[in-house]
């Protein structure tokens, strides 16, 4: 089964979060992930997975009443905004959990574990029956 592994941060606290990383927190973190990436690859159950940019990256768009899309900057909305994901397709869902928790525990500022919370999303093989 598919599921969708994503992390989330406060967009309003994107810009402290990040500069509480030193260079050794930075390469601690890539290097937990990427060890986590390499695993999910060897075992076959990668599907895509990116960290992405912060809220100042984010355009939001919406279709116009002339349908032309209308551009704004920043997330949709105040709250959460979409840090990174994973694709997995996995033979269970305590699987695709296994692989949450690891991600959950890559290690934040000072190397001391940051415990994040990390949404673990089924993605269904077809539409919903009625």
């Amino acid at each position: 089964m598919k599921y969708m592994i994503q992390m989330n941060v406060p967009a309003a606290e994107w810009d402290a979060i990040m500069s509480g990383y030193s260079e050794e927190d930075m390469k601690a973190m890539f290097a937990h992930m990427g060890a986590l990436n390499e695993d999910i690859v060897a075992a076959g159950e990668w599907v895509d997975g990116q960290g992405l940019g912060g809220p100042s990256l984010v355009k939001t768009v919406r279709a116009g009443s002339d349908g032309q899309p209308q551009v704004t900057d920043g997330p949709a909305r105040e709250g959460q905004i979409l840090a990174g994901y994973w694709l997995v397709d996995v033979k269970s869902q305590d699987r695709a959990l296994e692989i949450a928790a690891r991600a959950s525990a890559c290690p934040g500022p000072g190397g001391k574990p940051g415990s994040d919370p990390v949404e673990v999303h089924p993605i269904p093989e077809g539409p919903p029956q009625a």
